[in-house]
């Protein structure tokens, strides 16, 4: 099977969650699930607001609904999109 590149959006509860916190615990859930090469980036929403957007290569034989889920239980998370999704090529 081939490789995925996936882009997440984490969305934090409040513009007070430590954005650092969560990015280090979802790049510590990324390197359990045996990812290594990750970038984040962050995106202002609104009203002080900043999302953490993530891209990062992933086996498209593995479910990445359990990612997404142990994602979403970080704390001070509130929610967890996949906004892309594509084959990675070469």
């Amino acid at each position: 099977m081939g490789l995925a590149i996936v882009k997440m959006k984490i969305m934090p509860s409040s513009p007070d969650s430590d954005l650092g916190e969560i990015q280090e615990s979802a790049k510590n859930l990324l390197e359990k699930n045996e990812v290594t090469s990750s970038k984040f980036e962050k995106e202002p929403i609104a009203f002080g607001l900043t999302a953490i957007i993530i891209m990062f290569g992933w086996p498209e034989e593995k479910p990445l609904e359990e990612l997404e889920k142990n994602l979403s239980e970080i704390e001070g998370v509130n929610s967890v999109d996949v906004l892309d999704m594509r084959r990675a090529i070469g």
